[in-house]
Parts: structure tokens; C-alpha cells; sequence
């Protein structure tokens, strides 16, 4: 059986440099490591923190159905701020020249998945419906439009219905990447998601809480299928937590105690190096009373994230001065002030709040940012106050979550 070593060093480019130069392979101070399965890291780790990491709950196996966000391929096209314009870019594939199609929507040379005679295609077999116009959590907070036919390699390159088709009713699902780094990475929706939507440097997977079995009779099985929800979480779950607890759980108090988990710092802190791996692992403590009150933390957390909490009826922030709403410059930062431009601003917007990204977004940046050249709508202007209100919230119940999560590997 080979052996393997590692070593590395620290520095600058120049140091790394001056030490190649004096040293040699057997002067390298060299540490034995054992790679463990599943992947075998070339580098050394905690394997006690490993081992523990590992007997946990992984979020990919915690529910039967989960995958990517929906690819659009051309973002610009695909995804319009308005649902009479995401109606009309499906009328413009239609109606406009192939090459005033392009300059319009600025649509690059085609690619593997998506081209303009299958856009074309798609919308001229399903016919043009505002039916088929979707809302879409297309960035943390920043709902879109989208025109969704459901076929792949049409107007959308990868529509994911799989998935997708469980949103377009009463659900929530938790979008989570499979690089959970050290920032928050995980959101929660309502609507159908991208695949950029939390996920700066990694494309991300919704897990829906319930599952919508077809009603449409397609084959010889279809007509034993109902409309009723089902549950999206694995029975065997179900079924251990029952053994820890004495007591029947809900799908609910498993999926939200599921979110709390997700923004404990503690927990992002103390298993960094395996959430930068693969998908999270999620403990499960064998505390019933921890296990409901980190549930209830994160059913008000994921109302905040969806704007829903009572908590944001009296929003910390306002805007102020006079102007026309514009959005005419990147966001400017300056005394707990956000400018968006150079007579309009929001207030008490703290460093911390500024600073918040969730999936390496910097949320209270990037959505301004996305609306440059824009006028903000009074939707808007009160969207963005919760914003920075929900943000600050989030903030004070992941020290709650914190507090709680002591406990749970106790």
C-alpha cells in the first residue's frame, strides 16, 4: 500500500519563492496522512471532527427530491423585471427577426443548450400564454419574472421541471449549494429559483418541503397518483426521530430546525473545511425540547427571508431626500447612509447589515446594483427597508440559534 505525505507553506509569491531556492524535496518537513473516504482529501484533517461530521444527517439524503435551479442560458432574455416583459420576450422570439432578437436582448452565439431555432421552436409549439409567465426568486430578496414553457433546451436551456413543478404551489423550499462555505449559503423560497440565485460560485439546489404527485394521466400508474402534497423528507428520518424523541415529529418542525442549523455560525465555524466538500450534513439532537425550539428559530427566521414576519411591519430603515428615484450610481455606503445617488439615500442601514451576504452576495449591494439606471417603484423603495430591517433580525437570531445549538451535539 503507498504512503502519503503532505506539506505546505505559507506566504507571498516572493517568499514561496526564496524558499524553493534554498531548500529541497528532503528538507520539506513532510506529514503522514491517511485519505478517508468519500473523497479521499490529499491534505490533513480532524478526523475526529470528521468522523463526527460524517454520522450526520446529509442534506441531499434528508429529502427524496432535490436538484439544481433553473439554467436559463440567457439570463437577459429569460428573466425580466416585469410580467408584461417577460410576456413580451417570448412574443419578440415570435415576432422579431432573429438578428434584431439578438441585439435587443444581447444573446451571444449559440451554445449546447440553448439555440434560437429550439427558443422558437418551444414557444411556437406551446403558443404564448401569460400562464406560462412565472415568479422567480431570482437573487436573495429580488423576485423576477419568468417565461417558463417546463420544456428542456427551449426557451430555457435547463427548466429543471423535476423540480420546479412542486413550486407552483403552496410550498417553501431551502435553497442550499453543495459548497456550503463559511458565509450563510442557504435561502428559503416560495417560487421557483435559478441557479445562481444564492450561490455566487456555485450553482444551487432546491430541496421543496412538500412533493405534488401529477394529475395529468400520462401512463398505465398515473391514475393511482392524487393531487395531495406528500412529504419531500425521508421516512427513515421520520422513524429515527421518533426513536430519539418518544414522539411524532412533523415535516415542518424538521424542515425549519433544518434551516436554524444552516445559519448557527457555530456550526459553519466548527465544520469549515467538510462544508466546502460537499453538500451539508445536518446533527439532529437527541434533546426533543432543543429539537422544537431550534425549529421555531428558523420558521421565524425563514419568515423573515420571505418577507413575511410581523416583525418587518415598522422597517428600521427609510428612505430619504428629494430626486427622482433613480438609481443613477453604484450604491454608496457613508454613515449608516445608502446612497443611490447623489440626493437620495436610505438610513440607518448599520456597517453590519451593509457588510451581510448571504452566498457571496452582499445582499444590500447587489440588490441596488442590479437596478442601476432604474427608477425604484414604491414596491421597491418598501421592499428594500425590509431588506435591511429582515438582515438585521437574521443577525440577532443566528446569536439565538448560536446560543442553542450549544446543546445539540452535547
Amino acid at each position: 500500500m503507498a504512503k502519503i505525505y503532505h506539506a505546505e507553506i505559507f506566504g507571498s509569491r516572493e517568499a514561496k519563492y526564496s524558499w524553493l531556492n534554498k531548500n529541497d524535496i528532503k528538507k520539506v518537513k513532510w506529514k503522514k496522512i491517511e485519505p478517508k473516504p468519500k473523497f479521499y482529501l490529499f491534505h490533513p484533517i480532524d478526523d475526529r471532527k470528521y468522523n463526527t461530521y460524517n454520522n450526520f444527517f446529509s442534506i441531499k439524503d434528508t429529502f427524496y427530491t432535490g436538484g439544481t435551479g433553473i439554467v436559463t442560458k440567457r439570463d437577459k432574455l429569460a428573466i425580466q423585471p416585469t410580467k408584461e416583459l417577460a410576456l413580451q420576450s417570448a412574443k419578440d422570439v415570435l415576432s422579431i427577426p432573429e438578428s434584431a432578437l439578438r441585439s435587443k436582448y444581447e444573446l451571444p452565439t449559440d451554445v449546447r443548450d440553448w439555440k434560437y431555432e429550439w427558443a422558437k421552436a418551444d414557444i411556437r409549439t406551446t403558443g404564448i400564454s401569460i400562464n406560462n409567465v412565472k415568479l422567480i426568486l431570482y437573487r436573495p430578496f429580488d423576485h423576477r419574472f419568468i417565461y417558463y414553457t417546463g420544456n428542456s433546451r427551449g426557451f430555457i436551456g435547463w427548466p429543471v421541471f423535476e423540480i420546479m413543478q412542486h413550486m407552483f404551489n403552496e410550498n417553501v423550499g431551502i435553497i442550499c449549494p453543495r459548497q456550503f462555505k463559511e458565509l450563510p449559503g442557504a435561502f428559503i423560497s416560495e417560487t421557483i429559483i435559478g441557479h445562481k440565485t444564492v450561490s455566487a460560485y456555485d450553482i444551487n439546489s432546491l430541496f421543496p418541503l412538500y412533493l405534488y404527485p401529477s394529475t395529468d394521466k400520462k401512463d398505465l400508474f398515473s391514475d393511482h397518483e392524487s393531487g395531495e402534497k406528500k412529504p419531500n423528507i425521508k421516512q427513515e428520518l421520520f422513524a429515527e426521530l421518533k426513536t430519539k424523541y418518544k414522539k411524532e415529529v412533523t415535516p415542518e418542525e424538521i424542515f425549519y430546525y433544518i434551516y436554524a442549523v444552516l445559519y448557527s455560525n457555530t456550526y459553519r465555524t466548527k465544520y469549515a473545511e467538510f462544508l466546502k466538500i460537499d453538500f451539508p450534513r445536518i446533527p439532529f439532537t437527541s434533546n426533543y425540547k432543543l429539537f422544537i425550539q431550534l425549529g421555531k428559530l428558523g420558521k421565524q427566521l425563514a419568515d423573515l427571508h420571505l418577507l413575511k414576519s410581523h416583525e418587518l411591519s415598522k422597517p428600521i430603515s427609510k428612505f430619504s431626500g428629494k430626486g427622482d428615484n433613480k438609481v443613477t450610481q453604484r450604491p454608496k455606503y457613508e454613515n449608516e447612509k445608502v446612497y443611490i445617488n447623489a440626493t437620495q439615500y436610505f438610513t440607518n442601514v448599520k456597517e453590519e447589515v451593509w457588510n451581510y451576504q448571504i452566498g457571496g452576495y452582499q445582499v444590500c449591494d447587489k440588490w441596488l446594483k442590479d437596478r442601476k439606471d432604474r427608477e425604484l417603484s414604491l414596491d421597491e423603495i418598501q421592499t428594500y427597508c425590509k431588506i435591511v430591517t429582515a438582515l438585521s433580525k437574521t443577525i440577532e437570531f443566528q446569536k439565538k440559534i448560536d446560543e442553542n445549538y450549544i446543546g445539540i451535539e452535547t
